[in-house]
């Protein structure tokens, strides 16, 4: 359902547009990476990979699950609860573990939070948590790295801001881009391959950007 609401939702708000690294697949029982800006970029990509048939289930924040109708639909359709600082975590692992066994996608932000600039513009992914080096250690699954780029046109910056974006998007529709990479299988210590999923989203993130002619890419 999720996946239909996005398939909806997205190109109200912007004009979502979608490349791929060539050999780029969505491999059953793969982890999909993706860099996190904004409260609306989960949507977009949800979009994104809905175009190629894909249905993730999504490791989000906890505090989700205790949204009226939102919350039901993300337990219902088996999303997985990050409680972040908290044994409980581990737990969200377990979760994840089992539907990558179970031969389903699941869609991680690493990062485990959003930026804390203000303003609308991009910037590289920041610190990756050991989450996603930890599932990939424990499945072996394939990382496949998504980066996304505009989904802070529509929201960022303080509530306020957000809640003039959001209600503004459907009449200004910003650029959106997604870019998924070429799978890739982490190796080494828990730290380094911590460092490959970093690197490989940033590049992932340097072309959606680099196509909605974000400064901060062109200049990297």
């Amino acid at each position: 359902m999720l996946s239909r609401v996005a398939d909806v939702l997205v190109p109200t708000v912007g004009r979502l547009s979608v490349t791929t690294d060539p050999g780029a697949e969505l491999a059953p029982g793969s982890i999909v990476a993706a860099n996190h800006t904004s409260l609306a970029d989960p949507a977009i990509v949800v979009a994104a990979l809905h175009r190629f048939g894909a249905r993730p289930v999504i490791m989000a924040a906890a505090g989700l699950w205790r949204i009226p109708l939102l919350g039901r639909a993300l337990a219902r359709e088996g999303h997985i609860p990050v409680v972040r600082g908290d044994r409980r975590a581990a737990a969200a692992l377990d979760i994840a573990a089992e539907a990558l066994e179970q031969g389903r996608l699941v869609l991680i932000y690493a990062e485990g939070g959003l930026p804390r600039r203000r303003d609308a513009a991009e910037s590289a992914p920041g610190t990756f948590r050991s989450g996603l080096a930890r599932l990939s250690e424990r499945t072996g699954a394939p990382v496949i790295p998504v980066g996304q780029a505009g989904a802070r046109r529509i929201t960022s910056g303080s509530t306020a801001k957000q809640l003039v974006g959001l209600a503004t998007a459907p009449l200004r529709r910003p650029d959106l881009h997604v870019h998924m990479g070429t799978p890739l299988e982490l190796t080494g210590a828990r730290a380094v391959r911590t460092a490959q999923a970093r690197t490989a989203v940033t590049n992932a993130w340097r072309t959606a950007a680099a196509h909605l002619r974000e400064p901060a890419a062109l200049t990297a």
